[in-house]
């Protein structure tokens, strides 16, 4: 997965001197004449700085100099400021719905009355609570556990809600993401996830330094608060019991490494092993109101932490339980209630969280959350105006030749035995690759949306999330669903569908631009494109076979090849120190550091393969391979604040940017491009850069 930020709970299990020209080769497009076009950033470099030394400093020094975060922002770098232009133009598009000027239709009206409803601040400021007021009443009525188990099950949605969508975990009890069954490709089954927690990880409930104790010192004054602008009496008692039950969850939650580790996330149960395996929760309750009570078989993807959550619903008591979901439900609408609310939360979320000390304009927000909440009917609207056929085709060109590219590499291989190699080539031969846009869009016939209601849209439109999920149990898998929508700034590989998501919105320029020299195409999309195909091969996606089994088609001596060369990248990584002290976590950014890796290789091969025969032509003075490897250190800059950079490198399975530009460490061509020499800092002897496809 691309990634430049976190994605929710789905993220779990899809898994962002010069050579000369290559002869063009049978299979590979050509590539097109090029255009007149902008280059590469000549202002972002800092020539003074030598390649070898810091290549990201000698593509993007003269931008980190001049660059400074904007106050309403955690992190700017490029995604930042393609995500913004693609959310002026969809703010274009919902103000143009807003006001009439696009011809209405049951679609386009939901985007205008969504938005409207945000929007106006006076009837949100003058209904108060009273949006909220049922659940808190529910909730206050709670008599028993079973009851109580009958309003957690009630919250269980499909993934994460999209107030919260930058969080890796729910804060519901548990999360639901309905998937491929990994061992029986032909059905879907429903995967129960860890939830519950309102801070990013378990570490920040359990870890003894000093920057985390200040942290949960806030966040306690923060639920007080959250209960104080509710007049709730004893909010003080309310909230020391509501963190230190968050703090037991905390404790029964796995680590984001094991989280990661597919093997230990294939758990199957049957609807009987809940009773008998996680006692605590009243599961016939639960799942009746999460509307699972037919549902025969799951797969629980951390058994521990469910099993300590049921027993914790079981042995707490029902009070403490009703403060907690008093204020989670406060807590997770405070978006969309009156001011005061809204400003307590960024206060904590991103003032102390994130150190970011300005909030966006109400009118950002308001389209931000209009494209996440409809995503597809804004999608729709958005490849229609800003993304061309020609674009489409001209990117499932070069898709095509990556992939073409990724099967010669496989041929090349002299450590991969020939069984494993055929059954590599299968896996590529049926890869579905997504460009841009969905084959078929989501129908939101059924969903109502009130101009006068935001808190109600956004749960009428979680609920109907839920039921368009659960619809597909029992129902043919559909390979060619989507899991990202159009407009997002993102790519993501999908192992268990063998499957890819290339959306229009990463799809323009810089990444991808049909008027630039085919090596910045490559260098930045093409990147992008190769580390998504190469996901299907790394150490989660080489566990999943051509139909998306979980089954093991390596030789042993081949799995032992492999394990030595990612274990030299963990290595690699982890001597990477992006604070004083704090190091990336290797093992934990193992899967997307392989994907950087071999994406890169082998998107330079697919630029070599699709170049006309001839002497390289320069441009801007950089030979096609300076090119390539500049467009790719620049695709990656950013500057982060400290506070969001920590969380990052606690709680992200991605490097920090910087660090995924010195993947070029690893490529030869690299050091021929620039002349790269032994003594320089980012210098690798031959036996020890990585080379896995």
């Amino acid at each position: 997965m691309l990634n430049y930020r976190p994605l929710p709970l789905s993220a779990l299990l899809v898994l962002g001197g010069m050579h000369a020209a290559a002869a063009s080769t049978p299979g590979i497009e050509t590539a097109s004449k090029v255009h007149p076009a902008k280059g590469v950033d000549l202002s972002a470099m800092d020539r003074s700085i030598a390649p070898g030394d810091d290549f990201y400093g000698f593509a993007n020094g003269a931008w980190t100099q001049r660059t400074t975060i904007p106050p309403d922002r955690g992190s700017y770098g490029l995604g930042v400021e393609v995500n913004e232009r693609t959310n002026q133009r969809i703010a274009e598009l919902i103000r143009n719905v807003a006001q009439g000027k696009v011809k209405p239709s049951a679609e386009t009206k939901k985007i205008r009355d969504f938005y409207s409803s945000f929007m106006d601040e006076v009837t949100i400021e003058a209904r108060g609570l009273k949006p909220v007021q049922p659940a808190l009443d529910q909730i206050a009525a709670i008599p028993d556990r079973k009851t109580l188990s009958r309003m957690l099950g009630d919250t269980l949605r499909a993934d994460v809600d999209v107030l919260n969508a930058t969080s890796l975990t729910t804060r519901n009890l548990l999360g639901l993401w309905v998937a491929q069954d990994l061992n029986d490709p032909s059905r879907y089954v429903p995967f129960l996830l860890q939830g519950g927690l309102s801070l990013p990880d378990r570490d920040f409930y359990l870890s003894t330094a000093p920057r985390m104790e200040t942290i949960r010192t806030r966040y306690l004054a923060h639920i007080t608060t959250i209960l104080k602008l509710a007049n709730l009496p004893d909010p003080e008692g309310k909230a020391t019991r509501i963190l230190q039950l968050e703090r037991r969850m905390a404790e029964a939650h796995r680590s984001r490494t094991e989280t990661g580790d597919v093997l230990k996330g294939n758990n199957p149960w049957t609807r009987q092993d809940f009773d008998t395996k996680a006692p605590g929760i009243d599961w016939e309750a639960y799942f009746a109101a999460a509307g699972l009570q037919s549902q025969k078989d799951f797969v629980v993807w951390q058994p521990a932490a469910v099993v300590g959550l049921s027993a914790l619903v079981g042995s707490e008591s029902v009070d403490t339980w009703k403060d907690y979901l008093t204020y989670q439900t406060l807590d997770k609408a405070s978006a969309v209630l009156p001011k005061a609310f809204a400003e307590e939360r960024f206060a904590f979320y991103s003032q102390a969280l994130q150190g970011v000390p300005q909030q966006r304009e109400r009118a950002k927000r308001g389209i931000d959350l209009t494209s996440r909440s409809l995503g597809e009917i804004v999608g729709k609207l958005y490849v229609k105006h800003h993304f061309p056929a020609a674009d489409k085709a001209r990117v499932e060109s070069m898709v095509a030749n990556i992939v073409k590219a990724f099967e010669y590499r496989i041929d090349k291989l002299e450590w991969m035995a020939p069984t494993t190699k055929a059954r590599a080539k299968a896996k590529l031969a049926v890869m579905k690759v997504g460009v841009g846009y969905p084959d078929k869009w989501v129908d939101y016939t059924g969903l109502s949306v009130d101009s006068k209601d935001i808190l109600g849209n956004l749960e009428r439109i979680q609920r109907f999330e839920l039921a368009r999920n659960l619809r597909k149990l029992g129902s043919p898998v559909d390979r060619s669903e989507w899991v990202m929508t159009p407009q997002v700034v993102n790519a993501v590989n999908l192992p268990a569908m063998n499957a890819m998501n290339f959306p229009a919105g990463m799809l323009q320029p810089p990444y991808f631009d049909p008027r630039q020299p085919d090596a910045m195409n490559y260098g930045a999309i093409g990147a992008i494109i190769g580390h998504e195909v190469s996901h299907s091969f790394d150490d989660q996606g080489a566990l999943f076979d051509s139909a998306g089994k979980l089954n093991n088609w390596w030789t042993k001596e081949d799995m032992a090849h492999f394990e030595a060369s990612t274990a030299k990248l963990v290595a690699q990584y982890n001597g990477y120190h992006p604070l004083p002290d704090v190091a990336v976590n290797g093992q934990l950014t193992l899967g997307e550091n392989i994907a950087d890796v071999a994406g890169l290789a082998v998107s330079l091969d697919a630029l070599h393969l699709s170049l006309k025969p001839g002497k390289p032509t320069k441009v801007q003075g950089f030979t096609n391979d300076q090119l390539f490897f500049l467009s790719y250190a620049q695709s990656w800059r950013q500057k982060t604040r400290e506070a969001v950079l920590r969380q990052q490198l606690l709680t992200d399975g991605h490097t920090p940017a910087e660090y995924r530009t010195y993947t070029v460490r690893n490529q030869d061509a690299w050091y021929e491009a620039f002349d790269v020499k032994p003594g320089q800092k980012l210098y690798l002897e031959g036996k020890d850069r990585v080379k896995i496809w």
